[in-house]
């Protein structure tokens, strides 16, 4: 390979990197990665995609919307309208590289995806979930992506890697490594790990790590960069040889300056292109010879002397064999690589995808989100009450719902309030911190006014904690295809349908839907909005021909499958006209449109639709009475009332205007409305009875629980107490057992003593040797009646003397007669005696002398 001077290499690499198009023409021979998860796979690795960067107010570079090209610009349009490129950058920002940011966003706009991609997205995500909780955390903030970028490129056009891009591909192989290390270590403490880390722990598992490349890397190559000086002989002899010569160099221009008889310090050495040289702030002084280099306009002038002429041309030889051995050792390094360029090359696209997945699942940890039960919705169970053709919630309360969204947080403004809360209490804790500074300063000078300026901000973050959002509740059944939700304005309806819209968008794109419950919900091919002022200028559309251009566009694009979101059906003109149009608008969606459409409207002819058509539904936003203002929740199956009469009447207008408008409101109208409020209270009701049932239930069950722990603590202290009895019974018996056993012995070995022992003797002995426990005191009598006794004979041990000899008379207790002895075993303890015409075999107990 051919010798490529390496400042040469590092000054014009970038213009070379512009002139060719990254990785246009690179063939990966590694693994066939799956292509679901990013819409494009290397054309994200040009130049512009790393250069053109999106921010949070703008929408995603075109390269990063490629996606788009082959759908409906109202697709699209809607996407801008419910916000999902500030959400999407949101998401993005969670991501530890610049590379995984721009990925995050090109395929959170990449919406064109299957069922069982977006079940593919959620099953990552979920992995990346278990393993945060696990603490295998993915952080891959340090990695330079630049660098390593820029290090595959040379290698792969045979230049020479720089330090710091050799550096950059230590830490991507180590971060790999450590990230593999961290799963085994999981599975290594419980397999079951395995399948919960599953799609990922296949894929970090098998991700390429080269333990060799790292340590010959860094045996080359020092923190800083540069080429160590024991990785080449030649190089560190070149090293020696150049700082030698800057030695004398300098110690030849501190001699010179010395001589001059002018103040030195007009005088100054630097370094020109390598040259060691003398800057004088007066005119040059004949007494040093050298070369004129430069010269000012006034008197300045850089000069370098004759003397050290032949030293800075040494100079410039020795750096050149030190570029030229350092240029060595990286073709070295790059050559290493080389082996296993493809291998580090499909690790880096590895990185960048789980980079991608982390973003997800670190959004969806942030801001307490839950995994979505997503289902694929077909015609059936759409239509299907009974709940066949449709996979059944985990949840048993999600069964009979179409959506199910229990407290269900917009993405962006939960971000916004948090923001904010954040915001307010760093301000409190700069001011405690500088409360205390100048209490150390000035004492307690300031401390009036500091206590009212810390009061006024922790109300400020009390005020803000207080404006939290509030979730929505939205529970749609499987029949219904078309919700109107209807209530005064700024209650909260535009926010309800961006909430919904952007909860199916997520869950599509593999991320959390913010709630804090299990969510049901359908996947949909496509989210089509029309909400805000659509007027257009630009092609002379008013706000109501804006709305009907995208309402038109939407209903000649929407599936079976799509969901769709109108915001003010029919505003923006004649009010009989628009609600006339707005009633034929949703009973057409309803009939062959889309698979949910959700309405918002002030046109009261639109509640009426549901008495006439099953797959209607109507939902209104609660509005406060007393205080006059919403309170942004939903009441589900009540529509919405009229309140314009009822405020004016509580702002003070007066009562000959009010009647007048109540009588030309009409009766009807007037009725329709207070069986509305009828309707308000018993859902009112109904929801305070189901969450006091609700607590209650959360009270037997921990009730219940308590219960079965006291049994199980009842039950192991009846087992501990029969074993401690058993073990104190089994000591006594023990204990008693031993002195029966070591009487024994000694009454076999001495006849004579044991002769003398009588029963309460034994007994006595028995009972001290005891400790005084009645249990043992009782066992040793009873062994020792045993003892004392033969063949059912209730008589204790008789007065043993000694053995009687053949012919002595002796009595007999069981016969109650005396006999006469004929023979005497006295090894045995037992004689032979007759008493008349009987001969009986006796033991020595059993006779009395």
């Amino acid at each position: 390979m051919p010798f490529v001077h390496p400042v040469l290499c590092n000054s014009h690499s970038s213009s070379i990197a512009s002139t060719l198009p990254f990785w246009s023409s690179v063939t990966f021979r590694g693994r066939l990665r799956r292509k679901s998860n990013f819409v494009v796979q290397l054309n994200f690795f040009t130049p512009s995609a790393f250069l053109n960067k999106s921010n949070s107010s703008s929408l995603p570079p075109v390269e990063n919307s490629v996606s788009f090209s082959d759908q409906p610009a109202v697709v699209h349009n809607s996407l801008r309208l419910l916000q999902w490129d500030k959400l999407s950058h949101s998401v993005a920002s969670f991501a530890g590289t610049s590379l995984g940011q721009q990925a995050t966003e090109s395929q959170l706009w990449s919406l064109n995806k299957s069922y069982e991609e977006s079940l593919k997205l959620l099953e990552e995500t979920n992995a990346a979930v278990e393993m945060h909780n696990n603490g295998c955390s993915m952080d891959f903030t340090a990695i330079h992506v630049q660098l390593v970028k820029s290090a595959m490129q040379h290698a792969r056009r045979g230049l020479h890697v720089g330090g710091n891009e050799a550096l950059a591909l230590v830490v991507l192989l180590q971060s790999a490594e450590t990230l593999q290390l961290n799963v085994k270590a999981a599975i290594k403490d419980d397999a079951d790990w395995l399948q919960r880390f599953m799609p990922l722990s296949e894929m970090i598992l098998g991700m390429f790590t080269s333990g060799s490349l790292v340590k010959f890397i860094q045996q080359l190559i020092d923190e800083d960069g540069a080429v160590k000086d024991s990785a080449s002989s030649a190089l560190k002899r070149s090293r020696e040889q150049v700082r030698s010569l800057e030695r004398k160099l300098y110690q030849l221009m501190e001699a010179l300056i010395r001589t001059e008889t002018i103040e030195t310090s007009s005088l100054e050495v630097r370094s020109i292109d390598g040259r060691w040289c003398i800057k004088s702030e007066t005119d040059l002084h004949r007494n040093i010879e050298g070369l004129l280099l430069s010269s000012g306009s006034g008197t300045e002038s850089i000069m370098e002397p004759l003397s050290a002429v032949p030293l800075n041309d040494e100079l410039q030889q020795a750096k050149e064999s030190v570029l030229k051995a350092e240029s060595e050792v990286l073709l070295r390094i790059t050559e290493k690589i080389q082996v296993d360029l493809d291998d580090i090359e499909n690790l880096f696209k590895d990185i960048i995808e789980l980079d991608v997945i982390n973003a997800r699942a670190t959004y969806s940890l942030s801001f307490g989100g839950t995994r979505p039960d997503l289902f694929y919705p077909n015609d059936k169970s759409v239509k299907d009450l009974s709940g066949d053709g449709i996979a059944e919630a985990s949840h048993p309360t999600q069964m009979k719902w179409n959506l199910y969204l229990p407290k269900a947080f917009h993405p962006l403004l939960l971000q916004k309030h948090r923001q904010n809360l954040q915001k307010a209490t760093k301000e409190v804790n700069d001011a405690k911190a500088e409360i205390r500074r100048r209490k150390q300063q000035a004492g307690n000078v300031y401390q009036k006014e500091a206590d009212i300026s810390l009061s006024s901000l922790q109300s400020h973050v009390e005020m803000v904690e207080q404006n939290a959002p509030v979730p929505v509740d939205v529970f749609v059944a499987r029949t219904t295809r078309v919700v109107v939700i209807t209530g005064p304005n700024t209650g909260g309806k535009t926010i309800c349908l961006k909430t919904v819209g952007l909860a199916a968008i997520m869950a599509k794109s593999g991320l959390y839907v913010l709630s804090s419950e299990p969510v049901k919900i359908p996947w949909f091919d496509f989210v089509f909005a029309d909400i805000g002022d659509e007027q257009s200028l630009s092609q002379s559309l008013s706000t109501f021909s804006g709305h009907l251009k995208q309402t038109s566009e939407i209903l000649s694009h929407s599936t079976n499958r799509s969901l769709v979101l109108l915001d003010e059906v029919g505003a923006g003109t004649n009010p009989l006209e628009g609600a006339a149009l707005g009633m034929s608008l949703l009973e057409s969606f309803a009939s062959s449109g889309s698979l949910l459409t959700i309405a918002t409207t002030h046109h009261g002819e639109l509640k009426t639709l549901k008495y006439s058509n099953d797959a209607f539904e109507n939902a209104c936003m609660e509005f406060d009475d007393v205080n006059l203002k919403p309170t942004y929740k939903i009441l589900w199956g009540v529509p919405g009332r009229s309140n314009a009469i009822n405020i004016a009447e509580r702002l003070g207008l007066p009562n000959l205007i009010l009647d007048d408008a109540r009588g030309r409101y009409g009766p009807a109208s007037v009725e329709i409305n207070e069986a509305i409020v009828d309707m308000e209270k018993f859902k009112q009701n109904f929801h305070e009875h189901v969450h006091e049932s609700q607590h209650y239930l959360m009270l037997a069950r921990d009730l219940h629980g308590k219960l079965l722990v006291t049994r199980q603590k009842v039950i192991e202290h009846g087992i501990n107490e029969r074993q401690r009895q058993m073990q104190e019974i089994s000591q006594a018996a023990a204990v008693a057992r031993s002195t029966l056993h070591k009487k024994l012995r000694q009454y076999r070995a001495t006849p004579a003593q044991s002769s003398r022992i009588t029963t309460t003797d034994i007994n006595q002995k028995t009972y001290s040797s005891s400790n005084g426990q009645g249990v043992k005191a009782k066992i040793g009598t009873s062994t020792s009646t045993a003892v004392s006794f033969d063949n059912g004979n209730q008589e204790p041990l008789g007065k043993r003397q000694e053995f009687p000899k053949v012919g002595d008379m002796v009595h007999v207790p069981s016969l109650k007669k005396k006999a006469r002895v004929l023979k005497v075993e006295s090894s045995k303890g037992e004689l032979v005696v007759q008493s008349g015409i009987m001969k009986l075999k006796l033991k020595l107990d059993n006779i009395e002398i």
